[in-house]
């Protein structure tokens, strides 16, 4: 079996859009399976006494952020616009990705909303723009959106927040690995992946 990494994002969240672009293509040259979860940073950021994101608490860090951002995506030749809406309550979209990962679709789906709202600029927590993102994926919208609040759904994203809480997680993107590893940041990517890879193979190294 591959290795696996599973990947925490917040639709919220301006870096895990350059992530959620770049992470199937390097894991896959990597050899590493990706389990995609999403979760909302809210009740983590309340817990430490924030009532938004810190680049909002901390303007100079929001303005750094924001050009930090635009530096990397155009050294990826990826676009990025900064929506006016920011934070954005990403909960309507996370249930979407949960519901959509059902067919098979989260990665797509996933994928959409952050080009409509870091590319677009667009509001990724109104409806309609979660619509338009679900049907350019080829979904059901209406199926979806009655899927996302289900019962099952409304409680695995309930689920993925309190065990990113109980991991440590503190921002996104975010990654850990089988061995219960921590990585944070974009810019950590590679080096999750990479640890992936070392544990496996030293773990399949103890039983031989």
């Amino acid at each position: 079996m591959k290795p696996t990494v599973v990947f925490w994002y917040e639709f919220a969240s301006t870096y895990s859009y350059l992530t959620v672009m770049r992470i199937d293509d390097e894991a896959s040259r990597a050899g590493v399976e990706i389990e995609w979860r999403p979760f909302l940073l809210g009740p983590i950021f309340m817990s430490q006494g924030w009532t938004t994101s810190p680049f909002n608490v901390y303007p100079a860090k929001g303005r750094y952020m924001v050009r930090d951002i635009v530096r990397i995506a155009a050294e990826r030749g990826l676009p990025f616009t900064m929506p006016e809406t920011f934070p954005i309550n990403g909960l309507k979209a996370a249930r979407l990705a949960i519901a959509a990962d059902r067919v098979g679709a989260q990665g797509a789906f996933s994928r959409a909303v952050f080009n409509a709202q870091f590319t677009r600029g667009l509001d990724a927590s109104d409806d309609g723009v979660l619509t338009t993102c679900l049907t350019s994926c080829g979904l059901d919208a209406d199926a979806m959106w009655a899927r996302s609040n289900e019962d099952d759904v409304k409680a695995a994203l309930r689920r993925n927040t309190e065990q990113a809480q109980a991991n440590g997680l503190f921002g996104a993107p975010s990654f850990t690995t089988e061995d219960g590893e921590l990585f944070w940041g974009d810019d950590r990517l590679d080096q999750a992946l990479r640890w992936a890879i070392m544990e496996k193979n030293s773990a399949v190294a103890s039983k031989a």
